[in-house]
């Protein structure tokens, strides 16, 4: 193995994948699932973490945080963070599929997900109720559950887990709940800028527009659930949280034109 060897689309495109699921206190090359990839890329946990590293120099939002990765990112370094940043539908798909065959779609148990919460369970996300028939509508199933399983561990890994509202740590009630309804906007359906890590009832709420937040990611009630007060359960899950601010994650912040959205479209005011 040669230490100069020139890193391939194929390669950077599973960096960029592991680069969205991990916060960027863990790049580093003893994290269990670098040292995983990076074995099964032939290259040494050393040399991947370092291109992790260069990769978070890209991003914006560790910028503003004074946060710096490592200088010296590469023209293709460059060119594919704005593939996905400009595609997130594609490339999030496309990427998730070259990880899972990395590990020929078995991953160990450990590292099914790069942020463990207690509990030990890998897959978090439900089959469908209907199960798809026909090669092609089996096809298409498949590569929804690999986009979302995209998303949801990215959106996940960037919360440390947790509900950005009330702090659940919950694996199984936890959602990787979208700003932008996946329906209406199919672009945005895998964007971690479009995702909140909420807990289940919290992301019902969202989704029916019961709740929503302000351009400061301050929590906002509805009218309708205002209706139903004074009543403890209430008081205890949305009142106690009204008007704070979520808990932002390092990476991938909400986009604030999302939010806006929501409120405009969504919310019942």
């Amino acid at each position: 193995m040669s230490r100069g060897r020139p890193w391939s689309r194929y390669e950077l495109i599973i960096a960029m994948n592991l680069y969205c699921k991990l916060p960027f206190g863990q790049l580093d090359r003893k994290t269990p699932i670098i040292i995983e990839v990076a074995q099964k890329l032939g290259r040494t946990p050393s040399s991947l973490a370092m291109k992790l590293c260069n990769l978070a120099s890209l991003d914006p939002v560790l910028q503003e945080r004074g946060i710096k990765g490592l200088r010296g990112a590469s023209k293709i370094d460059r060119e594919i963070w704005q593939e996905f940043h400009t595609n997130w539908e594609q490339l999030g798909e496309e990427s998730e599929e070259h990880f899972q065959a990395l590990f020929d779609n078995v991953m160990s148990e450990e590292n099914q997900q790069p942020i463990q919460g207690k509990s030990k369970r890998g897959e978090l996300i439900k089959a469908p109720r209907n199960q798809p028939t026909g090669a092609t509508e089996v096809e298409v199933t498949a590569k929804k559950r690999i986009g979302q399983n995209f998303f949801r561990q990215t959106v996940l890994a960037n919360y440390e887990s947790r509900c950005c509202i009330t702090g659940n740590p919950i694996p199984e009630l936890l959602i990787a709940s979208h700003i932008l309804p996946w329906s209406i906007y199919p672009e945005h359906r895998l964007n971690p800028h479009n995702g909140l890590c909420l807990n289940s009832t919290h992301d019902a709420a969202f989704d029916k527009g019961l709740i929503t937040f302000d351009e400061n990611y301050r929590l906002v009630i509805s009218r309708y659930i205002e209706s139903f007060l004074p009543d403890e359960t209430l008081e205890l899950n949305f009142v106690k949280y009204g008007g704070k601010q979520i808990c932002l994650p390092q990476k991938f912040q909400p986009n604030r034109d999302f939010i806006s959205l929501h409120r405009q479209e969504i919310f019942l005011s």
